[in-house]
């Protein structure tokens, strides 16, 4: 008998592909000219929207899954996340790139720059939840030091919203936007996991 196939396994290689087309065209743009009079600037700016875009779409699988009883969001939460600190390691290439791979300037950046403290914050969190996203690193932290860890994404990503907003100079519409669905996700996550842990507290009846 044929080995049966898991309901919906095409969905984590189609938000691979689709989390990796963005990139793709980007590099196109780039070797062709039509970024502009101002490249790096550009190329900056969409690869750290698209940091934030899929960080808030990995946090969204949870309250979506809450909300609706879905299984397939979490199903692609760990692709979202992986393609989150793939964007976000690789706007940070483009700063440094854009500053001449000089470290001592990133580091007083970082030091004396509260757009750039929040950013790469937010980048150095991201760090241990790219390298504990696999099935081994929740049996080797348990599964509740692993989750308590992995509570630091929605740290990460207000420090992104907190990054784009300083960095914008006239408009803070779109950053103020962004930091309104964070808040959202988050108040929806907890209203809806505190009703299940005040029912485990709650003595048994007699």
């Amino acid at each position: 008998m044929a080995p049966r196939r898991a309901p919906l396994g095409w969905l984590v290689p189609a938000v691979t592909l689709g989390g990796l087309l963005p990139v793709a065209v980007l590099i196109l743009d780039a070797l062709s000219g039509a970024l502009g009079a101002n490249p790096i600037q550009r190329a900056t700016l969409q690869t750290g929207l698209l940091t934030l875009v899929l960080l808030i779409l990995s946090l969204a699988c949870t309250p979506l899954r809450l909300l609706t009883g879905w299984t397939w969001p979490a199903r692609i939460r760990k692709t979202l996340g992986l393609l989150a600190f793939g964007y976000a390691a690789l706007h940070f290439l483009i700063y440094l790139f854009d500053h001449g791979f000089d470290l001592t300037l990133m580091t007083e950046d970082v030091l004396k720059r509260p757009f750039i403290t929040a950013g790469f914050t937010a980048l150095l969190l991201l760090v241990p939840l790219a390298l504990t996203s696999t099935p081994g690193a929740v049996t080797r932290l348990g599964f509740q030091r692993w989750t308590r860890l992995h509570q630091l994404s929605y740290v990460a990503v207000s420090l992104g919203a907190l990054h784009y907003y300083w960095g914008v100079k006239q408009d803070h519409t779109p950053p103020l936007i962004y930091a309104a669905v964070i808040a959202t996700l988050f108040l929806i996550r907890l209203l809806k996991r505190r009703p299940a842990r005040q029912a485990g507290s709650r003595p048994a009846k007699p």
